[in-house]
């Protein structure tokens, strides 16, 4: 839990507002602590925060927050902007991530607009990889094949009185494999808003 209140926030926020209506009603899908949460209530915006651990939502202020998995999740209203950040469509089952497109699907209005955080081109390669983060250092350490398609990859975090390493997996999509998950979704792709790609704006079909 340290970790995530610790991460900083990069662009992101104004990634964000450059691309939506100003004070649009955001979805956030995977909230966490509330890291990207917080400086997009300082823009204005209405937040509607869901994620499945309840210690993190606590962490939460100023956003009305739903304790759920996203895959799961059916509030029965549509949203101007779902945001679906920290590279979760890059989920190892194919399965889980488009259900994980069809939550975004069920919840933006027509007319609005689904934000999804993508791994970049080059995520998986040229490691180790580090980067600044705030006071602390970001690694990527390594990135291997454990089954077809899906990587396990691990990742150090370096502050000057800590250190974390977690695992994860992750199942990298090409740019014609995202676009084409995006259409099985009933979505489109609007404009890549970065110019590694990592950052889109989607939109519903009508």
């Amino acid at each position: 839990m340290e970790l995530y209140e610790r991460l900083p926030i990069g662009d992101e926020p104004d990634v964000i507002a450059g691309a939506v209506p100003p004070g649009a009603r955001i979805l956030e899908l995977g909230s966490g602590a509330g890291r990207m949460t917080h400086p997009l209530i300082a823009r204005g915006f209405e937040m509607t925060c869901v994620d499945e651990s309840g210690e993190m939502l606590e962490r939460v202020r100023g956003a009305r927050t739903v304790r759920s998995e996203i895959e799961n999740l059916d509030l029965g209203e549509q949203f101007d902007v779902v945001l679906l950040a920290s590279f979760l469509v890059h989920a190892p089952d194919e399965e889980l991530r488009q259900n994980l497109l069809s939550t975004c699907r069920r919840h933006v209005r027509d007319g609005g607009w689904v934000l999804i955080q993508r791994e970049g081109a080059d995520w998986h390669q040229n490691l180790p990889r580090t980067r600044s983060n705030g006071d602390g250092v970001v690694t990527v350490l390594s990135s291997e094949r454990v089954a077809p398609g899906v990587q396990s990859v691990q990742v150090e975090n370096v502050y000057p009185d800590a250190r974390w390493t977690h695992t994860f997996l992750s199942r990298p999509l090409t740019t014609e494999e995202f676009e084409n998950a995006i259409e099985d979704a009933g979505l489109a792709v609007d404009a890549y808003l970065t110019d590694d790609g990592t950052w889109v704006r989607v939109k519903p079909h009508p």
